[in-house]
């Protein structure tokens, strides 16, 4: 009865992704192409959610850093889309402040291979390096988390005062081809569009891969009790590193598509006030849960869409009360929902089971 259950819940999750991954890439034929823009870039802040689950939901460290990271791999595509629509010429802003030569950090980035790979290695090297000095020396908790929002202001701090280098509050933008096509173009948002549904899901394979591993159980074991895992002869800081790194890349690839599809990038997307927005769509979608970090960022910036349009003078009270509800009455999250589903399936299929009364499948 067990075995058939299980087997049972286990074709119902592999319907449940094949119809929603077939609702992704259908939905180009019934939304416009605003609101087409707007479900991808929503797409592409659930890959940020997902990794920061993997760091958070699973491993127990909360980060509330990850927009530097975000930031990193939006300039990192920004970049290669400002040099390729001066045509070799130098940037605006940098003819603006006073720049006679392209500086020597920036010519890379004409290769969109370069500017591709950058764009995941730069954040999750940078997380390696703050790991490595954090983890070994075991700072956690509330310590870790000062730290990061540190690391936030010295980024946002730097990038704002480099304007010569980085375009300073305006950020970079003023780009608008990509490989020659326009970025404006219906097609190409189409195009885009699919090619991030495809980076969610290969994304999203690849967190739940980690976390259904034997990598997976040491992060969670270390959630639950470092010290423990420490004692049988692991080193937690190793496995704190690498899913730090894996988290901060998976942020740098939502960077870059999120550049893609909205066409700016600056230093206020970097700020403390994002990465906080970051962990709330985790906290509401359900910390822990993988498909519920991803519908968390979906949702609740689909709410905030919906809100500001139909309320624009109310919709942050709106906003703050539906974080009310999810926090007295979804304490798991919205996930949490699904979870309480299955706890009375499995009751219903023991009583079912023990007292000879037949329970339809539900």
């Amino acid at each position: 009865m067990h075995k058939r259950l299980m087997s049972r819940q286990r074709l119902w999750l592999l319907a449940g992704y094949a119809a929603a991954a077939t609702a992704l890439f259908c939905a180009p034929l019934f939304l416009s192409d605003f609101r087409l823009n707007l479900l991808a870039k929503f797409l592409a802040f659930a890959i940020v959610a997902l990794g920061l689950d993997l760091i958070w939901g699973y491993t127990g460290i909360l980060s509330l850093g990850h927009g530097v990271f975000f930031g990193l791999g939006g300039y990192a595509m920004a970049m290669y889309l400002k040099l390729e629509a001066s045509g070799g010429r130098l940037p605006d802003f940098m003819d603006w402040s006073g720049l006679s030569a392209l500086p020597w950090f920036w010519k890379p980035f004409s290769s969109f291979g370069f500017a591709f790979a950058a764009g995941i290695l730069l954040p999750a090297l940078l997380a390696l390096v703050l790991g490595y000095f954090t983890f070994r020396n075991r700072i956690k908790g509330v310590y870790f988390t000062i730290l990061t929002q540190a690391l936030v202001i010295i980024t946002v701090t730097l990038f704002i005062g480099q304007q010569a280098f980085t375009g300073g509050t305006n950020g970079i933008t003023g780009y608008g081809k990509l490989f020659g096509q326009s970025l404006a173009s219906p097609d190409t948002k189409q195009m885009l569009y699919w090619v991030t549904v495809i980076a969610l899901i290969a994304a999203y394979a690849l967190c739940r891969f980690l976390v259904k591993s034997r990598f997976g159980k040491v992060l969670r074991a270390i959630r639950d009790g470092e010290n423990r895992v420490r004692f049988i002869g692991y080193n937690p800081a190793i496995y704190q590193m690498v899913a730090f790194s894996i988290s901060a890349g998976l942020a740098g690839l939502a960077g870059m598509l999120f550049v893609l599809h909205v066409g700016i990038i600056s230093p206020s997307m970097m700020g403390i006030v994002p990465s906080i927005e970051m962990v709330l769509w985790v906290a509401i979608g359900g910390r822990g849960t993988l498909i519920g970090a991803a519908l968390g960022a979906i949702l609740l910036n689909s709410a905030k869409s919906v809100f500001s349009e139909s309320y624009p003078d109310a919709w942050l009270f709106f906003m703050g009360l539906l974080f009310v509800i999810v926090v007295v009455f979804l304490p798991k999250g919205a996930a949490g929902l699904l979870g309480q589903f299955k706890w009375l399936r499995r009751r219903r299929a023991k009583h079912g089971e023990g007292d000879g009364v037949h329970y339809p499948a539900v």
